[in-house]
């Protein structure tokens, strides 16, 4: 077994199992590349990472056991109908398009769309081996899963080798239950699940200065999400801080050029109207034009921003703000903080799963900087950030999702479930179907699946509501409402189980009388 409490001062590279040779080019060497960007003249040097071989096993356990507790969670969520959003649904369809070998057409988003034309995103047919196993939206569930727990294992074990002592297996218990994970799996499946562990990659191979590992891990992380070209840029950026000049230059240019491929070429070529819509998640605000210098001005304009701003860094006991690494997080929160759309500025979603690896890196760097401060108060504080860290993550579990695993009732299966089940009975395999959030990922597996409202012109074989779904006027006459999406149809119940009302279309398909 591992010994927690062994701090030899070895350094990875040294013939380790952990295979990360590096020659003299690691932080904390006093040669020009291993020189620790903004380390104070004179300055007592950094502690050199330790110990050299970090034991996998523990790590593994570690990440089994949290990938465990995510997949019970969304898997549970999902049994009871309880998807946020219709996002679960919509990538289910972009991969069972890939299975099958079609262009990735996501109906959800309107018929015929061509998902590429909404993000840049072509990552997610990697799920295809998983998805022809596993024909199912919790194919995709597992995969995430699976993904932020191996993540954890690089974030682990990068810090153990740090900082040694029992640090690592602390540092994975607190990213493992960071609330940007938790809040990302409660939100379903994102393609955002790729670019958790690659920049867990991107970090750790920076400060152990593998160099040309930073820059392989980093160029994937363009065809995650079109908006992670300036993050590509910036750990470009930061290879050039490091010393590899040129590494980080071309990685940069690399960078904003992918993102203005996608964001001005790709994107607008599989659109159909031509453009990258979310331009306007920044230039308007429900549908007024907010000015570039207004925008600026807004972005700390709301508590909620400030929040999240402050439990991004409060997590890592603030101790990620003395890593350059910290720099990473900067494009996400740009887009984000500018953004007009208030889903883009608070804690919840999945939106900040992409800054916690980052964060918890830049805090075991920023621990190790510190632990040879000249400054008595900062080495002492630093020696104590890591089990501080620890139990604020422990501590915030109480107020964040998962805590719902420890109430009995998440396991219950209630009448709303009962209901739910008997409406998915009613709705034949292969039909197109019409329907809002609640049913929407349990379809999309067998079925050709409408968003309510978004399919003008179809006919769908079946119309399928939750009357408690939110609706912005009560249906008190679901026929009468199926009639007027499609007037060139008629509909009649055919089961009716609590609140689902399930429809089918009486007419012959327009066309094919």
């Amino acid at each position: 077994m591992l010994d927690l409490n062994r701090s030899d001062t070895a350094v990875p590279g040294d013939g380790g199992a952990d295979g990360d040779g590096h020659g003299n080019g690691r932080p904390g060497d006093d040669g020009p590349e291993g020189a620790e960007p903004g380390r104070a003249a004179g300055a007592a040097a950094a502690p050199a990472p330790a110990p050299h071989h970090v034991p996998l096993r523990p790590y593994v356990i570690a990440a089994l056991l949290l990938c465990a507790v995510y997949f019970l969670y969304s898997s549970l969520r999902y049994s009871h109908f309880q998807s946020p959003s219709w996002d679960l649904g919509i990538f289910e369809q972009e991969v069972r398009a890939y299975a099958g070998l079609r262009a990735p057409v996501v109906d959800i988003k309107g018929p015929g769309y061509l998902i590429l034309g909404d993000h840049f995103s072509p990552v997610v047919a990697l799920l295809v081996p998983l998805y022809w196993v596993w024909p199912s939206a919790l194919a995709l569930l597992l995969a995430q899963s699976a993904l932020f727990a191996a993540s954890a294992v690089v974030v682990g074990r990068t810090a153990q080798q740090l900082l040694g002592g029992r640090s690592g297996l602390c540092v994975t218990v607190a990213y493992g239950l960071s609330w940007g994970l938790q809040e990302a799996v409660k939100a379903d499946f994102h393609e955002i699940a790729f670019a958790v562990p690659l920049l867990a990659l991107v970090c750790r191979a920076l400060l152990m200065a593998r160099w040309r590992a930073a820059v392989l891990w980093s160029l994937p992380l363009v065809l995650v999400k079109e908006d992670l070209g300036i993050t590509v840029a910036v750990v470009g950026a930061l290879l050039a801080v490091y010393g590899r000049r040129l590494q980080g230059l071309l990685l940069a240019v690399f960078g904003v050029f992918a993102f203005a491929l996608t964001v001005l070429v790709l994107i607008p070529a599989a659109s159909s109207a031509g453009t990258y819509d979310y331009w306007t998640k920044i230039e308007q605000d429900g549908g007024q034009p907010v000015s570039p210098l207004d925008s600026l001005l807004g972005v700390l304009d709301s508590s909620v921003k400030i929040e999240m701003l402050v439990f991004l860094v409060g997590i890592t006991a603030f101790m990620a703000l003395r890593s350059p690494l910290v720099l990473l997080v900067l494009p996400t929160l740009g887009w984000r903080l500018l953004s007009q759309d208030s889903n883009h500025w608070g804690m919840v979603w999945h939106y900040s799963a992409i800054l916690m690896p980052v964060v918890f890196l830049a805090m075991a760097d920023g621990v190790r900087r510190s632990r040879g401060s000249s400054r008595p108060w900062l080495a002492a504080y630093a020696n104590a950030a890591v089990p501080v860290a620890t139990a604020v993550a422990v501590a915030l579990t109480q107020h964040l999702p998962l805590r719902d695993l420890l109430r009995p009732e998440t396991y219950r299966t209630d009448a709303r479930t009962d209901a739910a089940e008997a409406a998915l009975e009613a709705v034949p395999v292969g039909a197109r179907v019409e329907t809002d959030i609640t049913l929407m990922a349990h379809l999309t597996g067998d079925r050709t699946v409408y968003w309510i409202g978004g399919a003008p012109g179809t006919a769908p074989d079946v119309v399928a509501l939750n009357l408690d779904f939110g609706w912005s006027a009560p249906i008190d006459d679901p026929v009468g409402y199926a009639r007027q999406l499609h007037p060139e149809a008629r509909y009649r119940i055919t089961r009716e189980a609590g609140p689902f009302v399930v429809m089918e279309r009486t007419t012959p398909v327009p066309g094919n009388d």
